[in-house]
């Protein structure tokens, strides 16, 4: 049994105050070192300084002939034709689409039955089959007309003259592309709080007026980065209508190297076009994104030039702290 006597004989010994202990405040905090993950960072570097040594360094791909080729006008006008049929296939596409999506979310079962009909059959059907069929639609209606159901036509117009290739590629891409924009569109609208709409209706707002100030709004958050996918999606999807011999970008690039034989350089050359128009796509993406955020939180998220010099402020602050002179010494964690 231990009395209150012999606790207090107990002797306390103090233990030595330490130079670094002497200072004011606790002491400075090392995170814990993981010399594994910079290991694999070095091993992954070291991959790719191999694999960008290989392109650059590898004679076949005739980067000469890449920058003589990259500018010329054939290609450029492949270029604009592509970027101008990705505009055109998105804008009629989502256009479409918000009509389908509409019809889907309708009370009316005839056309919410038709909506999801449309949408079955075109995501069910390769795109590749489609552009075929609408190229060789005139088998089908030589003729289309221009009057009474069911009755006398006072229009009638050759198929074959009225649909080109072009006009074929936009019409077989905007109806493929319209039955997913449906379900994107369908998809974010469904993300919003019902609460949302039962409180607009609360206060008196009308139907269409709820949907353009407060549905969609609250619903682009969710469409923009499915949209902005489906954007790049399509802009290198147009490829494909290189089988109509519409001159495209890869079109025109597999023009040049049937005459000249250089397909490696002039690929090379349709690569790097698609590369360079996909990041600035993915760019403004991000813009588009941090712009519907609003509200979303507190702060916007900070853009790559704003995350930069955050990163650049931080390094040189730690940087003025650690030569400062009387900078007490760091205390490492565990290890």
């Amino acid at each position: 049994m231990v009395t209150s006597s012999d606790v207090t004989s107990v002797p306390v010994t103090k233990r030595p105050v330490a130079a670094e202990d002497a200072g004011s405040g606790p002491p400075r905090i090392v995170p814990r070192r993981r010399p594994g993950r910079w290991a694999a960072a070095a091993a992954a570097l070291a991959v790719c300084a191999m694999a960008l040594h290989s392109v650059v360094r590898n004679p076949a791909f005739q980067w000469g002939v890449v920058g003589r080729y990259f500018t010329t006008a054939a290609v450029l006008d492949g270029l604009l034709l592509t970027l101008w049929l990705t505009a055109a296939v998105m804008v009629l596409g989502f256009l479409l689409g918000t009509v389908l999506a509409v019809m889907r979310l309708s009370g009316n079962p005839v056309l919410r039955t038709l909506s999801w009909g449309y949408v079955w059959i075109f995501r069910s059907t390769p795109l590749l089959v489609q552009l075929l069929f609408w190229f060789n639609i005139g088998a089908l209606y030589p003729t289309l007309g221009l009057g009474v159901p069911f009755g006398p036509e006072f229009v009638t117009v050759r198929t074959v003259d009225l649909l080109g290739p072009t006009l074929t590629a936009v019409i077989g891409l905007t109806l493929h592309e319209s039955a997913y924009a449906a379900e994107v569109v369908r998809g974010g609208i469904l993300s919003v709080d019902p609460g949302q709409t039962e409180a607009a209706q609360a206060l008196g707002l009308g139907r269409h007026r709820t949907l353009r100030r407060i549905v969609v709004p609250q619903a682009m958050r969710s469409i923009v980065p499915t949209a902005g996918n489906m954007l790049i999606g399509t802009l290198k999807g147009t490829s494909i209508v290189s089988v109509l011999a519409v001159h495209d970008l890869l079109y025109s690039t597999q023009l040049i190297y049937n005459q000249t034989y250089q397909i490696i350089p002039l690929l090379m050359v349709a690569t790097l076009w698609y590369v360079a128009v996909t990041s600035v796509l993915g760019a403004g993406q991000y813009y588009v994104e941090r712009h519907y955020a609003r509200g979303n939180s507190r702060a916007l998220p900070p853009t790559p030039l704003q995350r930069l010099r955050a990163r650049l402020s931080s390094a040189r602050l730690r940087l003025r702290t650690a030569t400062a002179p009387g900078a007490r010494p760091e205390t490492g964690g565990a290890r």
